[in-house]
């Protein structure tokens, strides 16, 4: 099992009330599973995914991730599995404006103090397997909003995480840009990374290998909701 929640509780205080994000809400996850989390706006898919992403903490309950109590681990251990594991895909892309293609997907690795020669191998054949080499010296802004989202995956990849978490990956993007992204999402499942999404979408969810609905902060069963 690559994660498992149990029984996460996460609120915030209003007026004296206790407003409750995500409730009672228990989750294992498989390694080489690809998960599609369903609900309306406000319903909790981003928290959740920002609280297995470390993103964000919880006020009860327990995490363990590949058997390890996240929840028992200081901030500097959480930092270094979060680092280490886990890598997300966001829909606004979160790309620096500031850096080149190749300088945005070559972050991750000098976070993680990779040595140059091994970085430079490693950014090159990512370029090449997301057929990106002739972006590699653009600036974001130069790129359309479907090639910004491959530069986005492409350094989520970069450190080879655990985990992916994807946050409506595609909602910027055009019916045929969506679908490049989400076969690529399926590539990348086949080839073994576990991934995790959230999505308005029917289309993106049934890429999922299983697909779960969110309402209120807790699982429901009506997908209709």
């Amino acid at each position: 099992m690559l994660l498992q929640l149990e029984n996460i509780y996460k609120w915030v205080q209003q007026a004296g009330n206790r407003i409750y994000l995500l409730k009672h809400l228990n989750l294992e996850v498989a390694e080489g599973e690809f998960l599609s989390v369903m609900g309306p706006s406000g319903s909790g898919k981003s928290t959740l995914l920002n609280v297995i992403g470390l993103l964000d903490n919880f006020d009860e309950g327990a995490y363990y991730f590949q058997g390890q109590a996240v929840h028992e681990m200081r901030d500097k251990q959480r930092a270094r599995l979060q680092k280490d594991h886990i890598s997300f895909v966001f829909q606004a892309y979160h790309l620096i404006d500031e850096l080149t293609v190749y300088e945005n997907i070559e972050t991750p690795l000098l976070y993680q103090k990779v040595p140059s020669p091994e970085r430079k191998a490693l950014v090159g054949d990512i370029l090449d397997r997301f057929n990106i080499v002739g972006k590699k010296d653009l600036f974001p802004s130069q790129l359309s909003g479907g090639q910004q989202q491959l530069v986005g995956v492409a350094r989520a990849l970069i450190s080879k995480p655990k985990l992916l978490l994807a946050d409506e990956p595609t909602g910027n993007l055009n019916s045929r840009q969506s679908k490049e992204i989400m076969d690529l999402f399926r590539e990348l499942n086949q080839d073994g990374t576990t991934i995790l999404q959230a999505t308005h979408s029917e289309f993106n969810a049934s890429y999922g290998s299983r697909i779960l609905h969110l309402l209120d902060g807790s699982w429901t069963d009506n997908p209709e909701l």
